[in-house]
């Protein structure tokens, strides 16, 4: 097809991409001397009325969108036979190219990319359709840095029958959600789970299942917990966890009912990364511009320091608040002041268990995994009976060495599983044999999630810094025991 003119107009110069259903083209424009993108439906599918009027159906929609963040449609018609539409031309790259060439993306970039989207599909939804197959591949990165979702070949009218009517099955399974990968009737909530696939990809490099077949994806997110992204990525705030966690719920009802409270948590969470940062990098910059003063949240020291979490889920103007680790006090909140200035990360030197009230040992050699970057490792306890421990003493910790004293502000938690309560104490001198040796408390956490910020007073710098379980997780042992287990713990100031 290089070189053929369509409708004595649009010369077809070189391939940018094919489909199951239809290739696109770079051609050049005559009448209007531009350079456009033409989607050609493939030969052997285009006697098949179904699919003709499938793709007729996909310029009527994409058509009837003008929309900053959406790839615009500028023509559409046949020749000789061959059906195809004329879109503009974005020269940049898609998201998928941008993830597979830069990895895991920095989090404010993820998160203004995950607005970008959020904007575009909402005005979708807003003319009552679906995309169906939201995906790192339908979006394109322009030359500005800019986001605009394509590819509506699958989309249907919210309200509409026939084409893709219940029991059948479309869209990339690496993003399906549940209920379009069960082939029941989809709403713009399936829009938002696969959004929250993507921006989980985003922000780790990869999407959440693998598979041998492509069945086999699909049935995990039907089946299968959606891992947390803190777990393979520490670093990943506690206000974008939870959007990820809150898009993605194998049941429609418990998502985001629409994409506008979506957006305002994205908005949010961004004003988090780039405090937590100190600076915005790339298409940040000019999407935290373009969020209205009025929706804009002030950041206060402890509203910062739990990486935003308070996350308002919109649902018949019912809102729900999701409790901060600490248990929902109010220190710091009050004042409306601005964010204090971003957090520093302190190099940990080693780490060792602290079993004063046992056997002095809570499996020594695998404490180093605390403080080894690796997501993958964990330190663990010994099992208990209950989650108190069974009577047999009043907790056991695993404390970090600094290599020198610091006053640390902060001690970040990543665990295997959430329920958890726990204090902190710091000590500048050697670690003592037993609890009462440490002092008072500088922090404390109840009900904590696999994912925490814990909030320290220090009263002057030190050196060791003790995690102290006074309640161990929820169990997730055949036998109903319990212990801790403690991915990576983080000191920043």
């Amino acid at each position: 097809m290089i070189g053929t003119k369509l409708s004595g107009r649009y010369i077809l110069e070189s391939k940018l991409g094919s489909g199951g259903m239809s290739t696109v083209y770079l051609a050049r424009d005559e009448t209007l001397e531009r350079w456009v993108a033409v989607k050609l439906l493939h030969r052997e599918i285009s006697d098949e009325p179904d699919q003709i009027e499938r793709f007729r159906r996909e310029a009527r929609t994409v058509a009837q969108l003008s929309h900053p963040n959406l790839v615009s449609v500028i023509d559409a018609g046949e020749d000789g036979g061959h059906p195809y539409i004329v879109f503009e031309y974005v020269e940049g790259e898609t998201l998928k190219q941008r993830i597979e060439r830069l990895g895991r993306l920095p989090l404010d970039e993820a998160a203004a990319y995950a607005i970008e989207i959020g904007r575009g599909l909402a005005a979708a939804h807003a003319a009552r359709m679906v995309h169906r197959d939201v995906k790192p591949q339908n979006v394109l990165i322009d030359a500005e840095g800019r986001a605009k979702v394509t590819d509506f070949g699958i989309a249907r009218e919210l309200e509409a029958d026939g084409l893709t009517a219940t029991g059948r099955v479309l869209g990339t399974t690496d993003y399906v959600s549940p209920e379009q990968a069960m082939g029941h009737n989809v709403d713009a909530r399936s829009d938002i789970y696969s959004l929250g696939v993507v921006l989980y990809e985003m922000l780790t490099g990869a999407p959440p299942f693998s598979a041998e077949t492509l069945v086999g994806v699909a049935m995990k997110h039907v089946n299968e917990q959606m891992p947390d992204v803190q777990v393979r990525r520490p670093q990943v705030s506690s206000a974008l966890a939870a959007i990820v966690e809150n898009a993605t719920w194998k049941d429609p009802g418990r998502r985001y009912p629409e994409m506008a409270p979506m957006l305002d948590d994205l908005e949010h969470a961004l004003e988090v990364e780039v405090s937590r940062a100190g600076s915005s990098t790339g298409e940040a910059t000019n999407v935290l511009r373009s969020v209205p003063a009025k929706n804009r949240r002030v950041l206060t020291p402890r509203r910062l320091s739990v990486a935003g979490i308070l996350v308002v889920l919109v649902g018949a103007a019912v809102a729900i608040a999701i409790a901060v680790f600490a248990g929902d006090d109010d220190r710091g909140r009050k004042g409306g002041g601005s964010a204090r200035p971003a957090a520093t990360t302190i190099e940990l030197a080693d780490a060792s268990d602290f079993d004063p009230e046992g056997d002095q040992e809570e499996l020594p050699g695998e404490t180093g995994k605390v403080v080894d970057s690796t997501p993958t490792t964990a330190w663990v306890s010994e099992h208990y009976d209950t989650e108190t421990f069974g009577g047999l003493k009043t907790g056991v910790g695993v404390y970090v060495d600094a290599g020198e004293p610091v006053e640390a502000q902060e001690m970040l938690v990543a665990s295997e599983s959430g329920g958890w309560d726990a204090e902190v104490y710091a000590t500048d001198s050697s670690p003592p044999d037993d609890l009462a040796g440490w002092g008072e408390p500088i922090g404390e956490l109840t009900r904590a999630s696999k994912s925490a910020d814990i909030e320290l007073t220090p009263a002057q710098p030190a050196q060791y810094y003790l995690l102290w379980f006074t309640k161990l997780p929820e169990s997730t042992d055949d036998e109903g025991r319990f212990r801790a287990e403690v991915i990576e713990i983080e000191l920043t100031s």
